[in-house]
This record gives C-alpha cells, sequence and structure tokens, in this order.
C-alpha cells in the first residue's frame, strides 16, 4: 500500500512539472490572428477543440490522482495534434505575409519621356520585352490601357500581370530607361538618346491609404480597339482622376464599366501606396549602405546603348551584352543581379 501511494506521489509531481511546461507553451501562441484569416479560421477552431481537451484532462488528473499516468499520455497525444495544428497555421499566415509583402499581382506602366517617336517606339519595346519575360515565367498579361502615338509606339500604356513572384522579380525595374541608338529615320548617322519611363506597381489585398469619394472624378467614354460592339458603342471605358495628387488612371479592358471602375479603383490605390512608400523610402535612403533604388520612377536606372550592344544597371554598376535577346524577353541574369545586390545589402 505504501509502495502504491509513493508511486501515486511521484507520478503526480512530474504530473505538476509536465502540466506547468504545457501551460507555458500554450500561453505563448496567440490563436486571435488564425480566427482573423478565412484560411485558418477552421484550424482555429481546431486548436480550441484540443487546447480545451487538455484543459479537461488536466482537471480529470488533478481530481483523480490514481488516472495521473493515464491522463498524462492523453495530455501528450493532445498537444502534439495541437503543435500540428499551430505549425498549419504558422505556414498559412507566414505564406499570407510573404504575398502581401511581395504581391502575386503587379501593374506595369511604361510612359514615353524624352526623345519624341524615339521614345514612344522606346516604350513599346520595353512592354514587349516585359511580356515576352511574363510569358517565359508562366505568368498571366493582360492590357489594362493603352494610348499610342500618331506614328508609332506608346506615348503610355498599362498592363496587368498575375504570377507566384511576380513583384518580386520586377520591383527594380520601376524608373527611367535611357536608349542610345541611331533610329530608322536619322540619315546622318547621328546616335540619339530616348528615355521611357517603367513603373511596378503591386495590387495588395491591404491598402494603408485612404481614398475619399469626394475627391475623385470620374469620367466615362468609349472603349477604342479590338473588343466587339459592347465595348466600342458603349461608354465602357473609366478615367479616375484623384484630384488633391493629381493621379490620373484609366482602364479600358474589361467589357464592362463597372468592371472597368474597380480596376481603375485599385489601380488608383496601388499608385497612391505607392506613393506613400516611396515618400518613405526617401527618408531613408541615406541609411542604405548600397541603395538599389527608391522606387522613384523619375531615377535613371538603366541605359540600352545599341552601338556598343551593351545594357548597363547604373545602380548595381554592372553591364550586359546582347540587347536584343534582354529585349526578347531575356531578364533572368539581369533580374539575378539585383536581387543577388538586394540580399548582399
Amino acid at each position: 500500500m505504501r509502495r502504491f501511494c509513493f508511486r501515486k506521489i511521484v507520478s503526480l509531481h512530474i504530473l505538476k512539472i509536465y502540466l506547468l511546461n504545457t501551460t507555458s507553451n500554450f500561453m505563448t501562441f496567440d490563436i486571435t490572428i488564425a480566427h482573423d484569416n478565412k484560411k485558418t479560421q477552421f484550424l482555429a477552431s481546431e486548436w480550441e477543440r484540443l487546447t480545451a481537451a487538455i484543459t479537461e484532462a488536466k482537471e480529470t488528473a488533478a481530481n483523480d490522482p490514481d488516472l495521473a499516468e493515464l491522463a498524462a499520455d492523453e495530455i501528450t497525444n493532445l498537444t502534439n495534434q495541437r503543435s500540428a495544428v499551430e505549425e498549419q497555421i504558422t505556414d498559412i499566415l507566414k505564406a499570407d505575409e510573404e504575398e502581401e509583402k511581395f504581391p502575386n499581382e503587379v501593374i506595369l506602366e511604361v510612359r514615353a519621356g524624352a526623345g519624341g517617336e524615339e521614345a514612344a517606339l522606346f516604350a513599346e519595346e520595353l512592354a514587349l520585352m516585359y511580356q515576352k519575360y511574363t510569358e517565359i515565367r508562366g505568368w498571366q498579361w493582360k492590357t489594362v490601357d493603352e494610348s499610342r502615338a500618331e506614328l508609332g509606339g506608346y506615348k503610355s500604356a498599362s498592363f496587368e500581370i498575375k504570377g507566384l513572384g511576380v513583384y518580386k522579380e520586377l520591383r527594380y525595374e520601376t524608373g527611367v530607361h535611357r536608349v542610345q541608338r541611331i533610329p530608322a529615320t536619322e540619315k546622318q548617322g547621328r546616335i540619339h538618346t530616348s528615355t521611357a519611363s517603367v513603373a511596378i506597381l503591386p495590387i495588395r489585398k491591404k491598402v494603408n491609404v485612404q481614398i475619399n469619394d469626394s475627391d475623385l472624378e470620374i469620367e466615362t467614354s468609349r472603349s477604342g480597339g479590338a473588343g466587339g460592339q459592347n465595348v466600342n458603342k458603349v461608354e465602357t471605358a473609366v478615367r479616375i482622376i484623384h484630384k488633391p495628387t493629381g493621379v490620373d488612371v484609366r482602364s479600358t479592358s474589361e467589357r464592362s464599366q463597372l468592371k472597368n471602375r474597380e480596376r481603375a479603383m485599385s489601380i488608383l490605390a496601388a499608385k497612391l501606396q505607392a506613393m506613400a512608400e516611396e515618400e518613405e523610402a526617401k527618408k531613408y535612403a541615406h541609411e542604405r549602405k548600397n541603395q538599389i533604388g527608391t522606387g522613384d520612377r523619375s531615377e535613371k536606372i538603366r541605359t540600352y546603348n545599341f552601338p556598343q550592344d551593351r545594357i548597363t544597371d547604373h545602380r548595381i554598376k554592372e553591364s550586359w551584352n546582347n540587347i536584343e535577346k534582354t529585349l526578347g524577353g531575356s531578364l533572368e541574369k539581369i533580374v539575378a543581379a539585383l536581387a543577388n545586390a538586394e540580399a548582399g545589402e
């Protein structure tokens, strides 16, 4: 009898230590975040069920010392199950956090700069380069709006790109791209310098900017180009002007005015968010040892020198040959070099 009582006392002592450890581990996991995420709500409920079962097993052990060892085994089993659920929740939340930081959807804008006709042609070449790279990467490409120059090329154009890792790979393309070459119309063989700007706007699920309806000026018009009778005869195109900033966005690709308005609003939100992030980045730019860029679209980032068949990225002071191949969508080396430079910081 004494031996049995002694074993019970030892088991209870071990159980108390075990319960103390499992309780402290339990307190470190915050389940409220999981409840707020649709992807983890079911797992959050399962976590709470297992937690309630653990609590019940602890109470059973406390009220009936004869069941101490059995309760400890049950608690171990339930705790392992709960840990597995916690790991699943953590993985999902981390993936969501990564997607929020580097979303899988962007708006790519190209705009002709200095150089007139040649600048417009170069802007279109850049757009085609990114389109071909999109195809190589297996992403989705869709034209949102385009404004063509009289003699060809783009005055400006916007495109939607969707795909895994799209913003992470293309985020450093924002800025002024410069081309040096002899235009086809140049009779004296002189090299001309033209520019086009590129902006990569991430479409995030959570936007930290507020847009008041009273700050918006909304216009509708008929969409031009291919798309069928509805697109060409009904006012489906939408233009939104944000009066406080003067930011102007358009969407013409959708077949309904409502969808174009929704798309234009998402682009406007992305632009305003990008402007806020750009200003914030400028404040701390001097603290970065090897600045890749602030995301400022007025910053000259790259030169495409045709006579020397050389592309130079001025931020990392690195050059590559074979311009034609690069404009054909082979951006892998440039994208990797910029990622490595950023990682080196």
